[in-house]
């Protein structure tokens, strides 16, 4: 594709094709998204369509781990091409350029005309037809349907000078074929400039790609043998020794080593893995020698994902770029009567022809489609490749346009504010009786090693931890009751129970202690858990949720933006409100479920709030589509099951101001580009209709508006690694 035309121009075709539900074409990636319904439609079907439209097709970046030499392909053949074709179009046309400040005669005439201009026309008949044949090619094939692009510019542009030329040698008049030849050359460089930088805004895209493992040394019958890694399939066994990179997703089955997984989630400090750890393929194994089970292949592995993740943002649309599509459908039929429009008016204002001829190619040449099919996604795909650098997945591009509006951000709590992973924080003993803390810590790790609820975790966690002493009592006819805890007899057949204040019954007199101990303010900072036996609660252990290191911090920056913040969590009251009065927030919802979350933000939205909504991406999955923009708090096991728009492969909440940065400054680059290109053609148009531009000029300005909208979104990624 060469224009933003050639762009919306498949996009219509695609997306009334019956069977083909949504389909988006980037002009930039030169890639297209076609969502379509296999009972109606085939791939190769849609493929055919494509080529008879008159493009080619490259192959899905996608192989079956992952990884392809697409790039290498797609510079060398088409890259390497148009580098070719300018090599050439410079040497044939030096000539006829040098011929504008030294005119050279031969004194021999061949029908009348002297050899050297018979040598210019062989020599601009080689740059306009063979060199600048691709151009021809597809202005006819648009022209066959009716329609238009940057090709049917160039095209007309270059053979109107030509023909031109030629009839004015005949005619003993000045001719311009050095103007055809340096049209086509300066295009040419214009698209080979372009298309270096186009390379560069997809080097993050290419980065992950490039992580992709080749080879791996399976074990079979306990013998090593390198194999391709396209042969390893689920349940394989691969051995991996330090400095190299895991081949695929899977679980370490002996060994133990460390991990650097910044690549994949922009976390720096190397992760200590051991037996029965879950590892991701490309990652790289830092000290140990360790065995992975092989759970994952192809395109189900986590870099995999991201790979798809980004490159579906990349090839998506922010919806500004619609007002540039709208604009490129009409823009060179427009710019075609406008050329014709110049040639009449200085035909009949000057009395010559060739001056109305000049300008008229002028139009032509100067108008610039490419620019506005460059600006939305090349800054999309800088920044989208950035993101995903730094372990941020921007799902859409829609994402980056969103952040504008927004005015107020909220959180969950559990998971997200804090670290999610529930500790004792202290053990409490019922003071009207005689029990041991051991008795009361081992009654209860028995009864919490039969159940997966975090805070069971905890207890089990915390015994563990301090190495407690475990007896072997048994624990039988065990049942556990969602929101009110354990139940079970113990080995004399009483009663106990693990849980909140609803497991005790009856009342009894010996458990009024458990009223002053919910009342105590400085136990508001988290959940009490009580254990009982007979009715009689013996003692409590408080669980807390410690807050992330960074939470303070993040709130802060939040503040500093002028944006509002918001915690709505499904934990009690009190607790939240001690979690905000830390960070600083005033605003505060707690007790909630899942629905009353959605509830509770709709009501924002109703009174004009633009919201970021920041979950765990599993619970909170209603609230993150509900919002302006939802940030997923995940990781890298379960990305394609997030719900929100942005997902953090990492649980850093200062990905969030990350995020929120990347966002802001890769849609100021959008409008800037929007701008750029917009401005460009309604100021250099007239300026060529005016007569202040010659061809030559045209085409160099031509040219360098493109290459400036892309080297502005390249610009992108400097500001971000200065912001960082």
């Amino acid at each position: 594709m060469t224009c933003a035309n050639c762009a919306s121009g498949n996009e219509r075709l695609l997306s009334c094709t019956n069977g083909i539900k949504n389909a988006s074409v980037n002009f930039a990636s030169k890639k297209a998204l076609v969502e379509y319904d296999d009972s109606i439609i085939k791939e190769a079907e849609i493929k055919k369509i494509i080529t008879e439209n008159g493009y080619g097709i490259e192959n899905g970046i996608l192989q079956k781990y992952g990884v392809t030499d697409k790039y290498t392909r797609y510079k060398n053949e088409i890259f390497g091409n148009i580098k070719v074709r300018l090599f050439l179009s410079v040497i044939f046309s030096s000539p006829l350029v040098l011929g504008i400040f030294w005119k050279v005669k031969s004194g021999l005439l061949f029908q009348g005309i002297d050899l050297i201009y018979w040598i210019d026309i062989a020599l601009a008949t080689i740059v306009v037809f063979i060199l600048g044949w691709p151009f021809h090619k597809m202005a006819f094939i648009q022209a066959k349907k009716k329609e238009a692009n940057m090709d049917t510019l160039i095209s007309m542009g270059t053979l109107i000078a030509y023909f031109f030329s030629l009839w004015a040698l005949f005619d003993r008049r000045e001719a311009y074929l050095e103007t055809a030849t340096i049209i086509i050359t300066l295009i040419l460089l214009g698209k080979y400039l372009e298309d270096i930088s186009v390379q560069k805004t997809g080097q993050a895209m290419r980065g992950l790609v490039e992580l992709g493992v080749k080879r791996a040394r399976m074990l079979v019958d306990g013998v090593e043998k390198e194999v391709d890694i396209s042969e390893l399939e689920i349940s394989d066994v691969v051995i991996v020794k330090p400095g190299e990179k895991i081949p695929l997703d899977g679980y370490i089955i002996d060994g133990e080593t460390a991990v650097d997984e910044s690549m994949l989630t922009g976390e720096s400090m190397f992760l200590e893995k051991r037996t029965g750890d879950y590892v991701f393929g490309s990652v790289l194994n830092q000290d140990g020698i360790i065995k992975v089970r092989i759970e994952k292949t192809g395109e189900g592995t986590a870099l995999a994902q991201i790979i798809r993740i980004v490159e579906e943002a990349q090839n998506s649309k922010a919806p500004i770029q619609n007002l540039a599509d709208k604009f490129a459908r009409i823009f060179v039929p427009v710019v075609l009567v406008l050329a014709l429009i110049t040639f009449i008016g200085w035909f009949f204002l000057s009395q010559n022809g060739e001056n109305a001829f000049i300008y008229a190619v002028s139009v032509l040449v100067i108008a610039c489609p490419c620019a506005l099919g460059l600006a939305t996604p090349t800054a999309i795909m800088v920044g989208a490749g950035y993101g995903a650098k730094r372990g941020i997945l921007f799902k859409t591009g829609e994402s980056f346009e969103r952040i504008k509006d927004i005015s107020m951000v909220i959180f969950d709590k559990t998971g997200t504010l804090t670290r999610g992973e529930p500790i004792i924080s202290k053990i409490f003993k019922n003071p009207e009786i005689e029990i041991g803390e051991n008795e009361i810590i081992n009654l209860a790790y028995n009864l919490a090693k039969n159940s997966e609820h975090p805070y069971s975790r905890a207890i089990i966690k915390y015994v563990n931890g301090e190495k407690i002493e475990k007896n072997s009592q048994t624990i039988k006819e065990i049942k556990e009751h969602k929101g009110r805890g354990i139940f079970g007899l113990d080995e004399q057949n009483r009663k106990v129970s693990l849980g909140n204040k609803k497991i005790i019954g009856k009342k009894n007199a010996k458990n009024s202690w458990m009223e002053n101990l919910e009342s105590m303010p400085e136990n508001n900072i988290g959940a009490l858990l009580f254990i009982e036996r007979d009715g009689l609660a013996l003692g409590a252990f408080l669980i807390v949720d410690e807050l992330r290191s960074e939470a303070d911090a993040v709130v802060r920056v939040l503040k500093k933006m002028k944006l509002k913040i918001a915690i709505i969590s499904g934990d009690r009251v009190a607790v939240a409100n001690s979690v905000a009065e830390k960070l600083g927030i005033q605003l505060v919802i707690g007790d909630v479920l899942p629905h009353e979350k959605l509830e509770a933000i709709k009501n924002f939205q109703s009174q004009g709030e633009k919201i970021i909504f920041v979950g765990d991406g599993i619970n909170d999955a209603p609230s993150l589509i509900q919002a302006d923009l939802g940030i997923a708090m995940g990781n890298a096991m379960d990305i394609a099951k997030e719900a929100g728009q942005i997902v953090m492969l990492e649980s850093n909440l200062s990905k969030v101001v990350e995020a929120i940065i990347i966002s802001r400054v890769t849609f100021r680059a959008i409008k800037q580009n929007l701008f750029w290109a917009f401005f460009y053609n309604l100021v250099m148009i007239p300026m060529a209709m005016f007569g202040f531009l010659n061809p030559e000029i045209a085409a160099i300005a031509m040219s360098f508006s493109s290459i400036s909208v892309v080297l502005n979104s390249l610009w992108v990624a400097k500001i971000l690694n200065e912001k960082k």
